[in-house]
């Protein structure tokens, strides 16, 4: 008997390592949840590019924008497990979706098998340039002072920057208003015209007009600063402990994916994600930070935002949408 088990253990792992030596047989989806020109649709073009080179077939990019990714994420969830379809997505279809909406067709655990983070990308809280608003401490300040006067805006309910926002007010103990928008330009240009107070907008979105002497760069929203803004302090420095904010892009599969497919695609995509032409346009050009790690990190961080989002979004009353 544990002559015919240990024979069934390695006739699995020389079929995995046979599919892994074979895969790709032929052409891989990326399948990028927005619209084309996007943050992710650009850096899921960029990985395909680097695969293709690598693994010597195909990868092409198809956007199935709508519903917050969750159209895309819910194709990819459904389709077959042989690594020929993957997510190519940030963090809110995957962990903001399945506690913010009322019904969402797919489990974001059961439905997926995670093969890599590929970025981070934070926030920076701007103020306009001219605005009184100069610190943190000036910020708490006047939403204390009149509760609910303070405004800020985001890109919709439910995106990063709304959470960051509410994340703020928790922290802090303030009544903010809250102005969502129909993506982040009307926003940031409601901003720069003074009727917002104040804004949690992108890093690379928001370092133009900083360094146009425009808008005012009081902190960052993660647990470290930005490598394209390393003279602002993060929230947590300037005083609001445990703040700690951003958002993920990353590479899923279908859920049952041969584990060796799921690793070796986890290896590429953490050489591509190394190499200095990936590093100038992601980092440099698009202002997100590399981080990288195996499969089971990648899990762990799903699970572990699934708690802090769903946790946040019953703190701060956020109706189911």
């Amino acid at each position: 008997m544990k002559i015919g088990f240990a024979s069934l253990a390695l006739a699995a792992m020389l079929c995995g390592a046979a599919q892994a030596q074979d895969y790709p047989a032929r052409p891989v989806r990326l399948v990028v949840p927005y619209a084309a020109g996007g943050n992710a649709d650009i850096f899921g073009r960029t990985l395909a590019q680097k695969l293709g080179d690598a693994l010597k077939q195909p990868f092409v990019v198809e956007n199935r924008a709508g519903a917050n990714g969750g159209i895309g994420a819910d194709f990819v969830a459904k389709s077959a497990p042989d690594g020929t379809t993957l997510l190519v997505t940030a963090n809110g279809p995957i962990v903001v979706n399945p506690v913010l909406y009322a019904r969402v067709p797919y489990d974001p655990v059961r439905d997926f098998a995670p093969v890599a983070q590929c970025t981070v990308y934070q926030y920076v809280l701007v103020t306009l340039a001219g605005s009184p608003i100069q610190s943190i401490t000036d910020l708490v300040d006047a939403a204390r002072a009149r509760p609910g006067a303070v405004s800020y805006g985001s890109t919709g309910v439910g995106g990063g920057n709304h959470l960051a926002g509410e994340l703020f007010a928790l922290a802090t103990g303030t009544q903010l208003t809250h102005v969502p928008y129909k993506g982040s330009a009307p926003a940031l240009a409601d901003l720069l015209g003074g009727q917002l107070t104040f804004m949690f907008d992108t890093v690379i979105t928001s370092v133009p007009q900083i360094r146009a002497g425009k808008l005012r760069a009081i902190a960052v929203s993660s647990g470290r600063r930005a490598s394209s803004l390393p003279e602002v302090p993060t929230l947590q420095e300037a005083g609001i402990a445990n703040f700690d904010i951003s958002q993920w892009q990353g590479v899923l599969a279908p859920a049952g994916t041969p584990k060796a497919i799921v690793d070796r695609l986890n290896a590429e995509i953490v050489r591509a994600m190394r190499s200095p032409d990936v590093r100038e346009r992601i980092v440099t050009q698009g202002g997100n930070e590399i981080v990288t790690g195996t499969p089971e990190d990648f899990a762990a961080l799903i699970k572990s935002d699934l708690r802090m989002y769903a946790k946040l979004i019953k703190d701060a009353r956020i109706p189911a949408q």
